[in-house]
């Protein structure tokens, strides 16, 4: 039987909303998504004295081994929201650096990690470097694999290849890391799979939520299970990883479901639909300003092109914002909507745009259903998660 050695690190999250406190990172959650999927399955990682026994209880309720050397610092990500930027403690020019955890075995499946690295020797590898910064070449630290996999997301990719073009960047990576398939995680648009032989799209698919933290972590899992252990082909990995995926960041439970059902499963693909979005919230308060400046970083991050009235008109008369913010709300093909506070402006721009058949989306965490009754009768479509209001925009028919 093929054991699969998981080398990646294991850190403290937490997510103010949703609320989400959890020991997992990279490796734990990829260990925890194979939980009873592989069978002969082992997670290598650091781990604090502390840390290491309360994962210890992760290691029996998903049935894996689990083997640690001892960390004397744990690390931690805290989230506003899954898309925020993670505040990340220690922060990282504070967090020690520790001597490479070297791991052979016939599959492994190798991330990157804060606060060492991972030398592999295997028959068999899957390398995610998890990194936005510095992504590490598989072979920079003398790993070694006959046959090598690197799935990574585009801004990895080029990071670790060079040049504006994500396929060249991977076919790089084939040549002078002697891959025999490169996966671009490409988010909405699902993945790229590159091999010699050429480049194959998968397709992501649609949830009904959207809890994006860890996300890659179970594709990246996913598809070691599947390529590395079972031997099935890189499309066909990746397509089932996609389908994991789709069912984690909707119920975010673990683990995931055995890879021959996942096969048979059709959810609906998602297919990304890039425009430009009014996006309409009070900003007369730091608080809101803050959530408008975020709700267009967000945006902006899943392909939307946005134009916010306080920030490309700013504060004027009536008589000179009001037709210009109409104007915005004609061009733009649907409206991105903040209604906590149920401000009048926000409420007059969700009701003309609804007058003129555009597509509203709107978060409202603190209104009361009565207040909402002319918004969501009138077809509004109204989220009480703010990354799900985010990404069902960019998904919308």
């Amino acid at each position: 039987m093929t054991k699969l050695t998981i080398v990646g690190g294991v850190y403290r999250e937490r997510c103010s909303w949703p609320e989400w406190d959890q020991v997992f990172g990279s490796g734990g959650r990829a260990a925890a998504a194979l939980g009873g999927i592989v069978t002969d399955l082992e997670l290598v990682t650091y781990a604090e004295p502390g840390l290491r026994s309360h994962f210890l209880q992760y290691a029996e309720l998903y049935g894996f081994a689990l083997r640690t050397q001892e960390a004397s610092q744990r690390i931690s990500f805290d989230y506003v929201h899954p898309m925020s930027m993670p505040v990340i403690r220690p922060s990282p020019v504070r967090i020690g650096r520790l001597a490479p955890l070297e791991v052979d075995g016939d599959v492994v499946l190798r991330f990157g990690m804060m606060e060492t690295t991972a030398k592999v020797s295997a028959d068999c590898c899957v390398y995610d470097p998890q990194s936005a910064f510095a992504p590490e070449a598989f072979s920079a630290n003398g790993s070694t694999a006959r046959r090598l996999a690197v799935v990574a997301n585009r801004g990895e990719i080029l990071g670790m290849a060079g040049g504006a073009d994500t396929e060249t960047a991977a076919r790089r990576i084939l040549a002078t890391e002697g891959a025999e398939v490169v996966v671009v995680k490409c988010g909405a648009d699902g993945a790229l799979v590159v091999t010699a032989d050429g480049a194959t799209r998968v397709s992501a698919y649609r949830s009904e939520q959207a809890f994006t933290i860890g996300s890659g972590d179970v594709f990246a899992a996913t598809f070691a299970a599947c390529w590395g252990v079972r031997g099935m082909d890189p499309n066909t990995s990746a397509r089932i990883a996609s389908v994991a995926v789709s069912e984690y960041v909707s119920s975010r439970s673990l683990p995931i479901r055995d890879p021959g059902l996942l096969t048979g499963a059709s959810p609906p693909p998602l297919v990304a639909k890039p425009g430009e979005v009014y996006l309409a919230g009070p900003f007369f308060t730091m608080a809101q300003r803050w959530q408008v400046d975020e709700a267009r970083r967000c945006l902006a991050e899943v392909g939307m092109s946005v134009f916010s009235p306080f920030h490309d008109i700013g504060p004027g008369l009536a008589g000179d914002v009001a037709p210009a913010d109409i104007e915005a709300i004609r061009r733009c093909d649907a409206v991105f909507a903040i209604l906590d506070g149920l401000d009048s402006g926000t409420m007059f721009e969700v009701g003309f745009a609804r007058a003129i058949d555009k597509p509203v989306y709107a978060f409202a965490q603190a209104v009361k259903d009565e207040d909402l009754k002319m918004v969501v009768g009138s077809g509004c479509l109204v989220h009480d998660d703010f990354v799900t209001a985010i990404h069902h925009l960019a998904w919308r028919p």
